[in-house]
């Protein structure tokens, strides 16, 4: 039962720090609608049985079986994932990252800085999600142009702090 609480209210202080992270983004109905599949049976049971409360059960199912279907689940149906945005490319027959909107860029913003506010809890400063990008290997996934503008975003957040970063990030056009 402690699982079942834990992650319930892990997940849900995540999305409530996302949409107020989207609120100050000025894609305020996005963040309504952000990860709404972790309510999902495919997501929230496993993420139950894998709770550990200071990272991403996902890692827990990746432990015990080498691979994590909630994870596949999740990245398949939310689009400020990177993850999504591959295709396969005609000449090489191989997935390729594509460029995301800018609308999932944002989003992706938030709920990165969302993420690591979740789990460093007092631990979090405005270099935390930088950090994290750096640190993994995730702008080696992504279209090159996705990957320079969140780096961008990220380092704005940590120069210079959330209320100039939001307002910069308001200030951008979809593309």
């Amino acid at each position: 039962m402690n699982k079942l609480i834990g992650h319930f209210k892990t997940i849900t202080h995540h999305r409530h720090q996302v949409i107020r992270n989207c609120f100050y983004a000025g894609i305020f109905f996005q963040g309504l609608f952000h990860d709404l599949s972790k309510y999902s049976p495919s997501e929230f049971i496993v993420g139950v049985k894998h709770y550990q409360g200071d990272r991403s059960p996902n890692e827990g199912e990746r432990e015990d079986y080498g691979y994590s279907l909630a994870w596949m689940h999740h990245k398949g149906r939310n689009k400020h994932h990177f993850e999504y945005w591959t295709d396969y490319d005609r000449v090489t027959k191989k997935l390729t990252p594509v460029k995301m909107p800018m609308k999932y860029v944002k989003e992706m913003f938030c709920d990165r800085m969302a993420a690591s506010k979740t789990y460093l809890k007092e631990n979090y400063t405005d270099a935390s999600p930088l950090e994290y990008f750096k640190n993994g290997n995730a702008a080696s996934r992504m279209h090159p142009e996705t990957a320079k503008l969140l780096e961008k975003l990220l380092t704005m957040l940590k120069n210079k702090g959330e209320k100039k970063t939001f307002a910069y990030i308001r200030r951008l056009k979809d593309y």
